[in-house]
């Protein structure tokens, strides 16, 4: 699978070069004496605010293949990193802008943008991220890691299509990556994926889909695109033999565990995207993902219950257990979940070896076995969801998807 990533980057300097090339790419196909493509989703979205420097660069230090960005243009035409349609979840807006935390991030200027932090939501040693232009990206990247682009609502960001086009062939730090074949454009919107297609055919392209269409829309996204990127949730033996008769290349996300890095790989999955690519790398190279671990995991996520999913006692929850031989102290440990909802563990809670914890975001009374936050709102997914879990010092102890 790399060797067609070296094979795209010399097809991509040729055509920069003003040489000749073949008119379409030849679609790349699983190999099972290589590993697949790693890409850290949003920088490394599970250690570091996303779609943030600081995220970039960690993914940078992963060990993976690429980093995933998403891409929109202000008002005033910035192209700049951000993945949500609105400033609310990820950013100080309501402080900056009383009253615009709703508004589309499409319709802040530049230097509006450049006011809103977007990293103590994270965490407070965070605080001050700004969102970065597109291109500082480019810059931050050492070695050889490269950047899948993403452009996110194309149809709020009119042009972001040559904009994005137009950098990766005139910019001397995006061109260079491009050159090396380390560049993938992707996207939800077929018709910006068209777009894009017909303004920088040689770069490779991947359609994104939530779950994986029949053959005959297969058909058509081969016409413009290398591969299709889709939800490992629904990805299923059919589906990836549906992908690969088209003659695309297969990726998926968004994969936090060990678990559905290897359900993927048995299914022939050629690239696989995810919040925690560091832990995702060690896993592949055969290596142990969690050296610190202190014996304390997470070993199931009840998401969906009868009734009110945070309904006093019985609501949704996430369970802990030590496996290991000594008592763990897991006072001030951390959940987080994919959206960045914090689950922190009150003081006083020492698991024995053998025993759990479940640990509820909404209301009842604390025991030792459950630990009850005491919101009013559900946030975990119900149809799956990923967890990290952190000790009280900030080390990442486990991952858990479901």
């Amino acid at each position: 699978m790399k060797l067609r990533n070296l094979a795209l980057g010399t097809l991509t300097a040729c055509i920069l070069a003003g040489l000749a090339a073949p008119a379409v790419a030849a679609p790349m196909t699983a190999n099972d004496s290589e590993t697949p493509i790693l890409i850290g989703h949003r920088g490394a979205a599970g250690v570091a605010p996303e779609n943030t420097l600081s995220a970039l660069k960690a993914g940078n230090r992963s060990g993976a293949d690429f980093v995933e960005i998403d891409v929109q243009l202000s008002r005033d035409g910035v192209p700049f990193i951000f993945h949500d349609g609105t400033p609310a979840r990820t950013t100080n807006v309501e402080k900056v802008f009383p009253g615009r935390a709703n508004d589309p991030i499409t319709s802040f200027t530049w230097k509006e943008l450049r006011k809103l932090d977007a990293g103590s939501y994270f965490s407070a040693s965070h605080g001050g991220e700004r969102i970065p232009h597109f291109n500082e990206v480019a810059g931050v990247l050492t070695g050889n890691t490269g950047v899948f682009i993403e452009i996110k609502s194309p149809a709020k960001s009119p042009g972001v299509e040559k904009v994005v086009a137009d950098a990766l062939a005139k910019d001397a730090k995006w061109s260079r990556l491009a050159r090396a074949g380390k560049i993938e454009v992707l996207g939800f919107d077929v018709a910006s994926n068209k777009k894009f297609a017909a303004l920088a055919p040689h770069v490779p392209l991947q359609q994104l889909t939530g779950k994986v269409p029949g053959a005959a829309v297969l058909a058509g996204y081969a016409t413009y695109a290398d591969s299709l990127g889709t939800d490992y949730r629904g990805l299923d033996a059919a589906g990836a033999a549906r992908v690969k008769g088209a003659g695309l290349g297969l990726g998926v996300y968004t994969v936090n565990s060990t678990t559905a890095v290897d359900a993927s790989l048995a299914l022939g999955v050629e690239r696989i995207t995810g919040n925690f690519p560091e832990q995702l790398n060690l896993h592949l190279a055969g290596k142990k993902v969690f050296p610190s671990n202190d014996g304390v995991v997470i070993v199931g996520s009840v998401n969906n219950v009868p009734g009110n999913d945070v309904q006093a006692k019985t609501g949704e929850h996430v369970i802990l257990a030590n496996t290991g031989k000594r008592t763990v102290d897991v006072g001030g440990y951390v959940l987080r979940d994919t959206a960045n909802n914090v689950f922190r563990i009150g003081k006083g809670y020492k698991l024995k070896p053998g025993a759990r914890l479940r640990v509820y975001p909404g209301p009842g009374t604390n025991n030792a076995g459950a630990f009850y936050l005491g919101r009013k709102l559900a946030v975990l997914n119900n149809g799956g969801d990923s967890l990290g879990l952190w000790n009280a010092k900030g080390k990442l102890m486990d991952t858990f998807a479901n």
